[in-house]
């Protein structure tokens, strides 16, 4: 990587590692390398990445019996089946609370007016609303071509297997938060590990915004990568990830682990912890 420049960008200078930084002198050196092993948190991180793995399907279970949720799935369900039109159920709050949330879109939950407008939109018209705000945000035009409202009605969410889907998508958006409450990232980690096998490209990486994070946090390259060229972008990743490596269980873990000791890192500076509201479902939508 020393002096390594593409597209007139200097990445010995734009990549600030410190060889002398216990953070930076990660996992991944202790595990592939000759580096110390670190001796910040990362047992506890790993432990409770282990335990939310192996217990995934009966967390997600559980959260979706908690009183609150229990209550706005019931409430979805009855929406779907007592509405006569799409229009008559995204004016529901919580049944939009619900569909939004569980397909990675409940930052959106607090704009009613315009989300019902961008669900209501056929994405088949090149000058319909959600293809008009695709550019800026292009979450909304995968779910808006699930369900279909403005050719198929209701007819998509009349269908058993999606309103489960949609509750179990809810509910588990709900356990990845309250994970991250406790171990910060730790649902980017579990949606990067169940990614990484099947990445195979540095384009891939930046294509995955779970998967993005995680080797950007781990590595410390910085986000402002994002306004460089796309060549540069790749580069960066590939200089420092061996992405054939991927689907190596133990090196793509390490990765994990170094991210959550570098998420708990910045959320004790700042005070905060990064919401995890798209995080649980990616863009292509939880019925794709």
């Amino acid at each position: 990587m020393t002096g390594s420049i593409v597209s007139g960008i200097d990445y010995s200078v734009l990549f600030s590692y410190s060889a002398g930084s216990s953070t930076t002198s990660s996992l991944l050196n202790t595990l592939y390398g000759n580096a110390a092993p670190t001796t910040n948190s990362g047992p506890a991180a790993l432990a409770a990445l282990t335990a939310a793995q192996k217990n995934t399907t009966a967390d997600i279970a559980l959260e979706a019996k908690q009183p609150q949720v229990a209550r706005d799935i019931a409430a979805f369900t009855s929406a779907v089946a007592s509405a006569k039109t799409p229009q008559q159920l995204l004016q529901n709050p919580t049944a939009l609370k619900v569909l939004l949330t569980a397909n990675g879109l409940g930052d959106q939950t607090s704009y009613t007016a315009l989300a019902q407008k961008v669900l209501l939109s056929d994405p088949a018209n090149s000058n319909s609303l959600v293809n008009q705000i695709n550019s800026s945000n292009p979450n909304w035009l995968p779910v808006v071509q699930t369900y279909q409202f403005a050719t198929k009605g209701l007819s998509v969410l009349r269908n058993p297997k999606v309103q489960q889907t949609i509750a179990n998508g809810y509910a588990e958006v709900l356990w990845r938060q309250s994970l991250d409450a406790t171990t910060p990232g730790l649902s980017n980690a579990l949606t990067f590990l169940q990614a990484a096998p099947t990445t195979t490209s540095a384009l891939q990486v930046l294509g995955n915004s779970a998967v993005r994070t995680v080797i950007q946090t781990a590595f410390n390259i910085p986000a402002q990568i994002a306004y460089q060229p796309l060549l540069a972008q790749e580069k960066a990743i590939t200089d420092q990830v061996d992405i054939a490596k991927l689907k190596d269980p133990k090196y793509a873990r390490s990765i994990a682990q170094q991210y959550l000791l570098n998420a708990a890192s910045a959320a004790s500076s700042s005070g905060t912890t990064a919401s995890l509201d798209q995080l649980a479902i990616q863009a292509q939508g939880i019925l794709a």
